[in-house]
């Protein structure tokens, strides 16, 4: 019985962060509502921190623990996920539209968020000062899209209220939006520690490295939340959607995330990640902005072909 245990962390681990994934983003959206704030702003910044929740937690807790190598891995191998395996999930279900305005301005925020995030991983640690400087580039960057939605309208403001309309609806009083957000905090909280927990020992048991078992497991684990969400989307018919939360999850995933962090804790960057794993992250955002902007769609046999290379990612991963 004492060797399935962290085999039940990993499985009750993924149920709470899932679960606290979705309470978490219904209860802090529909109180931002309740408060009166816009939904351009809800959706730019709420939604994408609320489904990158579980990672943050996840990340923080993996630090703390003397595990950065899983904290770095969760990070990497989510955005990863997000875009292989999430969308092209989604594109396979139906089609994604891409409109050229959201895609070069938000998904060139993503790819620049990315770029900031690889230069500073290759100091090897990400200090303190590095974190400080993710979170004022990301402030920066939300302060310049939300002013560009207020004076220049867009496809790009639509997806962003979309993102918001596809949570729910504003809610008739406090009492429900605050015990979703303390039931998703708190799942979160447990979730995170039993995942961590459980994938330490499994990494121990078979010899497989715990940058690893970020990359695949934990961050394949903490992306759930999103691909639920990406899928109930794309089933209503907004698989449009599924791209707007990527773009901004996979930019709160790296300056947020790990800039965060790493103000409590710096964090060392594995030489497994630091000469792949990041180039292969640099990688797919590119081509997914390319095959976005070329096409304006990403097509189911985009799709298929993203699913499958991220089994092979895996793959390779695992047996290597």
């Amino acid at each position: 019985m004492e060797q399935l245990i962290p085999y039940i962390q990993i499985i009750a681990g993924l149920i709470l962060l899932t679960a606290g994934g979705e309470f978490i983003v219904r209860g802090a959206v529909g109180l931002a509502l309740l408060l009166g704030v816009s939904k351009v702003i809800v959706g730019l910044t709420i939604v994408a921190a609320g489904t990158s929740a579980p990672e943050f937690v996840v990340s923080l807790n993996a630090s703390l623990k003397g595990t950065a190598d899983i904290a770095m891995g969760n990070v990497v191998g989510s955005n990863i996920a997000n875009i292989l395996l999430i969308l092209g999930t989604v594109a396979i279900l139906k089609p994604i539209a891409a409109r050229r305005v959201t895609v070069v301005r938000d998904g060139g925020t993503m790819l620049l968020g990315t770029v900031l995030f690889i230069a500073l991983c290759l100091f090897g640690v990400i200090e303190r000062w590095a974190g400080a400087l993710m979170l004022c580039v990301l402030a920066a960057i939300w302060y310049f899209t939300y002013q560009h939605d207020k004076n220049t309208p867009s496809h790009a403001t639509e997806l962003h209220k979309d993102e918001v309309d596809e949570v729910g609806a504003k809610p008739k009083g406090w009492t429900k939006p605050i015990i979703a957000t303390a039931i998703g905090i708190v799942a979160l909280m447990f979730g995170a520690e039993w995942l961590v927990d459980g994938g330490v020992a499994v990494a121990r048991r078979y010899g497989v490295s715990e940058a690893v078992i970020g990359l695949t497991l934990v961050a394949f684990g903490t992306s759930l939340p999103e691909l639920a969400a990406s899928m109930v989307a794309a089933f209503r018919g907004h698989s449009d959607v599924a791209l707007g939360n990527v773009f901004g999850s996979n930019l709160l995933n790296l300056l947020v995330i790990i800039g965060g962090v790493s103000l409590i804790t710096p964090i060392p960057v594995p030489d497994q990640i630091l000469t792949s794993d990041l180039w292969i992250m640099l990688a797919v955002t590119a081509v997914l902005l390319g095959l976005a902007y070329a096409f304006r769609k990403i097509s189911r046999v985009t799709g298929i072909a993203f699913v499958i290379a991220y089994l092979v990612y895996v793959f390779q991963l695992v047996v290597a």
